[in-house]
């Protein structure tokens, strides 16, 4: 990882910001992407005291397609590549359907599915220039289970889950393009806290899962992109022990 050029979405705070701590302990380069500068700018100063190494900032909303296609312009320009793509950003407002927080649905589908597809297209067109280039996508154990409450949360995961098969079979062979979908099970992040549903709320409560922490998805992200050129990790499902 020394000195490649990685790209995190949603660096501000848990997986995004874990990965980002991982990765430059491995000497990478970052570009740190989320809608909160002040935190970007937090972390991009414990990089460098941590680590030595100087992120880029971008404050960006994933959801605006210009504003990601003019970020990623930029990015290329100042770093002149992206080894890594890691997309994370997303979220999680889950409710019962016929609580009809439509907006919520909107939102999810909007972040999860369009954001993560606007950052592959800012993305792409350089890495087949230069010959290769990985990208992660950070789905969820709700990309292969469903469960009441989560229906358009797991729509949008199973999309990202389809999506980053399709994508390793038309990039991987003629662009080199190595795919990694990461599908996490119970994180201890601030995922939870966009919910609004009370009910949900509730049933959260009745849990007895032990959650993951952060770092252990970074753990595997670090796993995967740190692979050599010839090997490509597909697929990794991590979860807590305790979680059924």
């Amino acid at each position: 990882m020394k000195d490649k050029i990685v790209v995190i979405t949603g660096a501000s705070s848990g997986i995004g910001e874990a990965t980002a701590k991982k990765l430059a302990e491995a000497g990478a380069k970052l570009v740190l992407i989320a809608r909160r500068e002040d935190r970007l700018q937090t972390l991009a100063q414990k990089l460098m005291d941590e680590y030595q190494t100087e992120s880029m900032v971008v404050q960006l909303d994933i959801t605006d397609r210009s504003a990601v296609l003019e970020a990623f312009e930029n990015i290329i320009s100042a770093m002149g590549r992206v080894d890594v793509l890691v997309n994370n950003a997303g979220l999680m407002p889950v409710s019962y359907l016929d609580k009809l927080k439509i907006d919520e649905w909107d939102r999810m589908i909007d972040v999860n599915l369009k954001g993560l597809l606007y950052c592959i297209a800012g993305v792409l067109p350089q890495m087949k220039t230069q010959g290769g280039g990985h990208i992660v996508n950070v789905s969820s154990v709700a990309g292969r289970r469903v469960w009441p409450g989560f229906a358009v949360y797991n729509a949008t995961k199973f999309g990202v889950t389809a999506l980053s098969e399709a994508m390793r079979m038309e990039l991987t062979p003629k662009m080199n393009i190595k795919v990694t979908v990461i599908e996490p099970g119970a994180v201890a992040t601030e995922l939870t806290q966009t919910i609004t549903d009370s009910d949900i709320l509730e049933d959260f409560g009745k849990r007895s899962v032990t959650p993951l922490q952060a770092q252990d998805i970074a753990n595997a992200i670090y796993y995967a992109v740190s692979q050599p050129n010839e090997v490509m990790v597909s697929e990794v499902l991590v979860m807590p022990r305790s979680q059924m």
